[in-house]
């Protein structure tokens, strides 16, 4: 975790795309190059708005059209350029890609549960959570690392990319990572830098943070 140490007060918001036609579906996409539906370039457009009001440094974004049109909503707001990066791309889930929850569930019921268990599984032959986070979280890092002291980096990947990096950036252990949760689409989670490295100061969010008072009295 490069530079975290030093307590330079930046900032990490981590920002999932919006509603896909295979969302609503309950579709795995996995790296499969889905395009938002109308309602999910809305999404992104309310969410931006938001956002821009963090006053952004950086946007960084998976190269996938359900990001990279997530991220450009943001971009249109601040003036930002986006830096696309095939390392934020989802999870490469092989022959679980299309399929629907209840399909993958009853096609593969022991490799799902296992996966839920918190085991390390290649589901449908595809990536490794661990693989993810190994190929997202040092894009994440060094992007943070150009950040000015105080700024913020945003970024636009996806659900499991998103959950996988906050787990390595916090150190936790991947049988862990699943106790994160999901991301709703368009919404985000924030990483905050302390004097011991990253904190998780929201999760799943969609309204802008407030400052945290009084949290350990």
């Amino acid at each position: 975790m490069n530079g975290t140490s030093s307590g330079r007060g930046r900032r990490i918001v981590l920002w999932r795309h919006g509603q896909t036609a295979w969302n609503l579906e309950r579709r795995f996409q996995g790296s499969t190059d889905i395009e938002l539906t109308e309602e999910g370039v809305a999404q992104a457009r309310r969410a931006a708005r938001l956002l821009a009001a963090l006053d952004p440094d950086a946007i960084i974004a998976s190269d996938l059209r359900r990001a990279a049109a997530t991220a450009r909503e943001l971009a249109a707001v601040t003036g930002l350029e986006v830096t696309h990066d095939p390392g934020l791309r989802e999870t490469y889930a092989g022959a679980w890609q299309g399929l629907t929850h209840e399909e993958i569930v009853a096609r593969y019921g022991e490799q799902y549960t296992a996966w839920k268990r918190g085991e390390p599984v290649r589901r449908g032959g595809g990536e490794l959570e661990t693989e993810v986070a190994d190929r997202a979280a040092p894009v994440v890092e060094r992007s943070a690392d150009k950040l000015p002291d105080g700024g913020t980096l945003v970024v636009v990947s996806h659900g499991g990319t998103i959950r996988t990096t906050i787990g390595r950036l916090l150190g936790l252990e991947p049988h862990h990572w699943e106790g994160l949760g999901g991301l709703s689409n368009c919404c985000w989670s924030v990483l905050g830098e302390g004097a011991r490295g990253w904190r998780l100061m929201e999760h799943n969010a969609g309204t802008l943070p407030e400052p945290v008072l009084g949290d350990d009295d």
